[in-house]
């Protein structure tokens, strides 16, 4: 009797089929992970725009500060230049490597204004939205994922929860 090599109809509709249930599993878990980090990037913003606030009230004379000038290595003695206000890993932006899927950084415009930005390391796969906020405090998004780097620019969109 000869016997054929291979796999059977049936066989290969079940690993299809165990396949697809696995992958209906897996899609909505990954969904969630992806609001989690763009929560968790908004929640930096805003640990920036409290630090801004403190630095700009310690050191008036220098305005607000870039995230080094907000930075410091522990142990840390504040000056103007590593105020000691955020983890030295934030200051560095996580090693040029990021944090939870997003990139940060502080543009100092003016002594007067800054534009603090939170964006995807890589759009759609590590983050959907962008973050950004300027001096007033309130952390924008841009649904683009696009860097807002300008004071107007950051201005212009909607305020995070609108």
């Amino acid at each position: 009797m000869r016997r054929n090599k291979g796999f059977s109809l049936i066989e290969l509709l079940i690993v299809v089929a165990i396949i697809l249930i696995i992958a209906a599993i897996a899609i909505p878990n990954l969904m969630r992970a992806h609001r989690g980090q763009q929560a968790a990037a908004a929640s930096q913003l805003r640990t920036l725009n409290t630090a801004e606030v403190s630095y700009v009230a310690a050191y008036p004379a220098t305005g607000y500060g870039t995230l080094a000038q907000l930075g410091g290595v522990t142990p840390c003695t504040p000056l103007p230049a590593n105020a000691c206000l955020i983890d030295q890993s934030l200051a560095t932006n996580y090693g040029g490597n990021g944090k939870s899927g997003y990139n940060f950084d502080i543009a100092v415009i003016t002594k007067g204004q800054y534009v603090a930005t939170g964006t995807p390391i890589t759009v759609g796969s590590t983050g959907v939205n962008s973050f950004c906020s300027i001096e007033d405090g309130v952390v924008r998004k841009d649904p683009a994922g696009a860097l807002n780097a300008t004071e107007a620019a950051c201005g212009a969109l909607a305020a995070l929860g609108n």
